[in-house]
């Protein structure tokens, strides 16, 4: 400690008044804050391996000199096992993900936001960071390869495989696992492959832009395992369509800092690293958590087991006896999981399932409306004078949408279209040429499908659209029409329209298949 006190009088000219220890570093190297009078504080690293300070240290001045966000090396002692480097606070995109995590996986707008940002970023790291990079600075070795590959899947049969004590064949597992090996490597790539990408190791500034931390691990290699890493983290939890909304983020993204495959092989070779990777996690929890007896590991097991059971279920993997091991492994007792609920019954009508939401394990059992199953559905639409009223809803639901087209072109304001409604040729000629109509309507149709296709789903029997206008002759007229016949046209069911100031009623049926 006294030598890291004399690192920061050489740099700063004074000793530090505050030194904090800081806790959770995921490696053998001890952290402190430093910090004197208002000086603004920094950290200050003491290390345990020269080679991997040394990797720290060239690492995060070449990203810098590539204006990345990463801290910036202030000191370095004589000997390269203590450095001074940027304080980058104290929370970390983790610390700030703890809600999401909390709920299960169910991750707000801004958590979202963050994710969004922070998988922006990777490839610009990936590949811009790669630029001019000596990856004989990198440790402990250079570039991912075969080794590294064969290495971890042993690790994962050693460590997690045995103790299940699941009979399997040794030498037909290795060739497998050999043929995986040559399959990762098999793209050349020029890209930093963090190896370590997680949420521990993104620091947020007090605006929520990320920086990057303790990527002394890294080397040249594939792109795909930090994504792998970040997005298949057993305990983030993360929900199927959130991953897929990051994955779309982080190929866009990529795209303008390299050539990129196309999405069909880019989410191929993204599947076989998610293998690779998780297998490689059970391989650490089994070590920390069945022999080293660590609870946090054991925890984490079954969210792990839960991706790699989805994987070995919907994924193709050309590795038969890997996978035969996988389906075996994930099915003992010991991993099992909560049963899926089973289906609720069909009753023959354009529906799916009365339980269409997927039950979340915080919320307990779910209860359902009384209206849920008893289709058919039947759409009503309306249209009218906002001058005599909105129209009331007689089947005891106490109403629906109600859409106000007042504030497009009105033709009844022309003498040549005054006696005519919105059903008459003349009058639907003036409202598409203007075109306001239509992109008013545009918002409401996507608006009544989404609406009318979960009514479906659940059984749902009227729904009640309205739209008004001030004489309820002509803009609502024609609104209420073309909804009308987009809804039979889209979904096939019952639509009963009323232009009730026109004393104009008419049921276009059902369509029969």
């Amino acid at each position: 400690m006294q030598l890291l006190k004399q690192l920061y009088y050489s740099f700063f000219g004074k000793f530090p008044t505050v030194v904090e220890p800081i806790t959770g570093a995921g490696s053998n190297r001890q952290y402190f804050r430093l910090q004197s009078d208002d000086d603004k504080a920094v950290i200050g690293v003491v290390g345990t391996s020269l080679e991997e300070n040394q990797a720290f240290i060239y690492l995060a001045r070449h990203f810098r000199k590539r204006k990345l966000p990463v801290p910036e090396v202030l000191a370095v002692s004589d000997d390269q096992m203590r450095y001074l480097q940027e304080d980058l606070g104290n929370i970390s995109l983790f610390d700030a993900l703890h809600g999401g995590r909390e709920a299960g996986g169910r991750y707000n707008l801004k958590e979202q936001h963050l994710l969004l940002d922070t998988i922006r970023m990777l490839p610009n790291f990936q590949i811009r960071g790669a630029r001019e990079l000596d990856w004989s600075h990198c440790y402990p070795q250079p570039e991912f390869n075969e080794e590294n590959v064969l290495f971890d899947l042993n690790y994962f049969k050693y460590c997690f495989l045995k103790p299940t004590e699941l009979d399997f064949h040794e030498l037909k597992l290795e060739a497998d696992f050999r043929l995986m090996a040559k399959d990762l490597v098999a793209e050349p790539t020029d890209s930093f492959m963090y190896r370590d990408f997680q949420a521990r190791n993104v620091m947020l500034d007090a605006e929520g832009k990320p920086s990057f931390i303790d990527f002394q691990g890294g080397r040249k290699g594939p792109y795909y395992y930090d994504l792998a890493s970040f997005l298949w983290q057993a305990s983030a939890r993360y929900s199927d369509k959130l991953r897929r909304r990051l994955i779309y983020e982080y190929y866009y993204s990529l795209k303008n800092y390299t050539e990129v495959p196309s999405k069909r092989h880019f989410v191929q070779r993204l599947s076989l690293f998610v293998l690779f990777r998780t297998l490689q996690v059970l391989g650490a929890y089994g070590f920390r958590g069945y022999f080293e007896r660590k609870q946090h590991f054991i925890d984490s097991i079954p969210p792990a087991i839960s991706n790699l059971k989805r994987m070995v279920q919907t994924e193709l993997f050309h590795y038969p006896y890997l996978v035969d091991v996988l389906q075996r492994m994930v099915a003992l007792p010991q991993f099992a999981t909560e049963e899926e609920e089973p289906k609720t019954r069909k009753d023959g009508y354009k529906i799916t399932d009365n339980n269409i939401y997927e039950a979340h394990k915080n919320d307990g059992p779910a209860t359902f409306s009384k209206y849920d199953g008893k289709g058919p559905l039947v759409v009503r639409v309306f249209s009218f004078s906002y001058r005599k009223g909105i129209p009331e809803d007689e089947s005891g639901n106490g109403g629906g949408y109600v859409f106000d087209c007042r504030s497009t072109h009105n033709p009844g304001r022309y003498e040549p279209y005054k006696t005519l409604t919105g059903l008459d040729e003349p009058v639907i000629r003036f409202l598409e040429d203007d075109g306001e109509i239509l992109t008013f309507l545009d918002s409401v149709y996507k608006l009544a499908d989404a609406h009318v296709a979960r009514y479906l789903q659940r059984g749902f029997t009227d729904l009640m659209f309205s739209f008004g206008c001030t004489g309820g002759q002509h803009r609502s007229v024609y609104s209420a029409q073309h909804l009308a016949e987009h809804l039979n046209k889209k979904f096939g069911i019952e639509v009963r329209v009323c232009h009730r100031e026109q004393n104009i009623t008419q049921t276009i049926e059902a369509k029969t298949e």
